[in-house]
Protein backbone atom coordinates (compact mmCIF):
# COMPACT_ATOMS: atom_id res chain seq x y z
CA UNK A 1 0.00 0.00 0.00
CA UNK A 2 1.38 3.54 -0.93
CA UNK A 3 1.31 6.56 1.37
CA UNK A 4 -1.12 9.08 1.33
CA UNK A 5 0.45 12.60 -0.23
CA UNK A 6 0.00 13.76 3.12
CA UNK A 7 2.23 11.29 4.35
CA UNK A 8 4.89 11.13 1.54
CA UNK A 9 4.89 14.89 2.32
CA UNK A 10 5.62 14.73 6.19
CA UNK A 11 8.34 12.10 5.43
CA UNK A 12 10.08 13.95 3.09
CA UNK A 13 10.75 16.50 5.05
CA UNK A 14 11.74 15.02 8.01
CA UNK A 15 14.19 13.01 6.31
CA UNK A 16 15.47 16.53 5.03
CA UNK A 17 15.83 17.45 8.77
CA UNK A 18 15.81 20.64 10.86
CA UNK A 19 16.72 23.67 9.18
CA UNK A 20 16.27 22.56 5.54
CA UNK A 21 13.18 22.15 2.87
CA UNK A 22 11.82 20.12 0.20
CA UNK A 23 10.51 21.23 -3.16
CA UNK A 24 6.74 20.86 -4.38
CA UNK A 25 8.10 19.40 -7.36
CA UNK A 26 10.31 17.15 -5.67
CA UNK A 27 7.25 15.34 -3.41
CA UNK A 28 5.40 15.84 -6.51
CA UNK A 29 7.84 13.55 -8.44
CA UNK A 30 8.07 11.08 -5.74
CA UNK A 31 4.15 10.92 -5.38
CA UNK A 32 3.93 9.88 -9.01
CA UNK A 33 7.14 7.31 -9.13
CA UNK A 34 5.28 5.72 -6.20
CA UNK A 35 2.15 5.42 -8.47
CA UNK A 36 4.12 4.60 -11.58
CA UNK A 37 2.67 7.90 -13.17
CA UNK A 38 4.96 9.74 -15.59
CA UNK A 39 3.06 13.05 -15.18
CA UNK A 40 4.48 14.62 -11.55
CA UNK A 41 3.37 17.60 -12.68
CA UNK A 42 -0.36 17.05 -12.13
CA UNK A 43 0.62 15.74 -8.84
CA UNK A 44 1.81 19.34 -7.88
CA UNK A 45 -1.81 20.89 -6.60
CA UNK A 46 -2.56 17.92 -4.48
CA UNK A 47 1.03 18.42 -2.70
CA UNK A 48 0.25 21.74 -1.95
CA UNK A 49 -2.99 21.04 -0.57
CA UNK A 50 -1.23 18.17 1.77
CA UNK A 51 1.27 21.07 2.85
CA UNK A 52 -1.33 23.23 3.33
CA UNK A 53 -3.43 20.89 5.66
CA UNK A 54 -0.02 19.76 7.59
CA UNK A 55 0.73 23.25 8.27
CA UNK A 56 -2.47 24.47 9.31
CA UNK A 57 -2.08 21.26 12.00
CA UNK A 58 1.31 22.84 12.93
CA UNK A 59 3.30 19.49 11.46
CA UNK A 60 4.97 21.40 8.75
CA UNK A 61 5.96 24.78 7.66
CA UNK A 62 5.39 26.54 4.22
CA UNK A 63 8.27 28.89 3.39
CA UNK A 64 8.97 31.72 0.76
CA UNK A 65 12.18 33.29 0.86
CA UNK A 66 13.43 31.63 3.82
CA UNK A 67 10.80 32.24 6.01
CA UNK A 68 7.41 30.86 7.32
CA UNK A 69 4.14 32.06 5.63
CA UNK A 70 0.22 31.38 6.39
CA UNK A 71 -0.73 28.73 4.87
CA UNK A 72 -3.85 29.91 3.56
CA UNK A 73 -3.24 33.09 1.72
CA UNK A 74 0.85 32.25 0.08
CA UNK A 75 1.37 32.27 -3.14
CA UNK A 76 3.94 32.05 -5.64
CA UNK A 77 7.09 29.92 -5.48
CA UNK A 78 7.35 27.86 -2.42
CA UNK A 79 9.15 24.80 0.02
CA UNK A 80 7.80 22.63 2.81
CA UNK A 81 10.04 22.17 5.84
CA UNK A 82 9.79 21.10 9.52
CA UNK A 83 8.38 24.16 11.59
CA UNK A 84 10.97 26.66 13.07
CA UNK A 85 11.76 25.68 16.70
CA UNK A 86 11.74 28.88 18.96
CA UNK A 87 14.85 30.87 18.17
CA UNK A 88 15.78 28.86 15.40
CA UNK A 89 17.52 30.58 12.62
CA UNK A 90 15.88 30.69 8.89
CA UNK A 91 15.23 27.82 6.75
CA UNK A 92 18.03 26.81 4.26
CA UNK A 93 16.90 25.36 1.12
CA UNK A 94 18.12 22.43 -0.34
CA UNK A 95 18.30 20.38 -3.33
CA UNK A 96 18.19 16.64 -3.46
CA UNK A 97 21.75 15.18 -3.70
CA UNK A 98 22.93 14.83 -6.95
CA UNK A 99 23.26 11.38 -7.86
CA UNK A 100 26.71 9.77 -8.53
CA UNK A 101 27.59 9.88 -12.25
CA UNK A 102 30.06 7.07 -12.35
Amino acid sequence: MSETVEDLVLRLATERGAGKTISPAEAAKAAAEQRGEADWQGRLGGVKAAATRLALRGRLAIYRKGKPVDPESFKGVYRIGLPPAAGEPEQQQTEPPAADAD
